[in-house]
């Protein structure tokens, strides 16, 4: 009657070691290597009746095993100088390397199994909620921006506004446009912000034909800035103040 032995299944002959370590309870740091080597050989001889076709790097693992066995048998060299190198070492540190990757393997694998067995609620927000929009704070819309550094750029504005003016023409007289209202005005920067998104204080402002239009377009801004229409910020003091609009397109 034959006896018929099934062998465990290893992803490679350093598997394979770690598994006589563990079976043995031996310290990987003081691995008895001739008693590991022998066991080893016993594995790889039924593994050979079985499948040659995974036998190489098992043969391989053999031939160091083997080198390491016999470097171990030879006696040691006295060296008062040097301390002699442990044939082990190199081997110590695949060992310690692989049986990392590998326990990351199965942490790996126990959170798929985990994820696996969660399940995820489709979204069901009330429509009330969804449409809830949060009340505009007007102190922190207004925060970092000065009424000095307003006071500033409007200056500047009005300045660029006067050297446009031809010394010579301007005394000739002028066709004087409408004066335009507030609220044609905010209805201006609500369009020009929806088509720009962002933009700077004062380019808006440099856009504007006159004195008035200037002045209306600075009091439309503050408006839709208390209506939350449009956020304004200053990233740095006396830089250039940046316009972002809050309308939805």
């Amino acid at each position: 009657m034959e006896l018929t032995v099934k062998l465990q299944v290893f992803e490679g002959p350093l598997d394979l070691l770690l598994h006589l370590l563990e079976k043995n309870k031996v310290n990987i740091y003081d691995i008895p290597i001739v008693e590991i080597t022998n066991q080893y050989m016993e594995y790889i001889a039924e593994m050979r009746r079985q499948d040659l076709n995974v036998m190489s790097e098992f043969l391989v693992m053999a031939a160091t095993l083997l080198d390491i066995k016999s470097k171990m048998l030879l006696p040691a060299k006295e060296s008062e100088d040097e301390e002699e190198e442990d044939p082990r070492a190199e081997l110590v540190q695949q060992l310690l390397e692989y049986k990392m990757y590998k326990c990351m393997a199965y942490e790996l694998r126990d959170r798929q199994i985990d994820a696996e067995k969660v399940w995820f609620k489709a979204p069901t927000i009330p429509p009330e909620v969804l449409a809830y929009e949060e009340p505009v704070d007007v102190n922190e819309l207004m925060s970092g921006v000065t009424l000095a550094r307003l006071n500033d750029i409007f200056q500047s504005i009005i300045k660029k506004q006067a050297d446009k003016i031809d010394p010579v023409r301007s005394k000739f007289g002028r066709i004087e446009k409408e004066e335009v209202s507030l609220p044609d005005k905010m209805t201006y920067v609500e369009e020009y912000s929806l088509h720009h998104g962002h933009f700077s204080f004062r380019s808006l402002l440099e856009a504007q034909s006159g004195k008035m239009e200037v002045v209306v377009t600075f009091l439309a801004i503050l408006e839709l800035m208390k209506m939350g229409k449009i956020v304004v910020s200053q990233e740095y003091t006396f830089d250039d103040i940046k316009i972002e609009s809050k309308i939805a397109a």
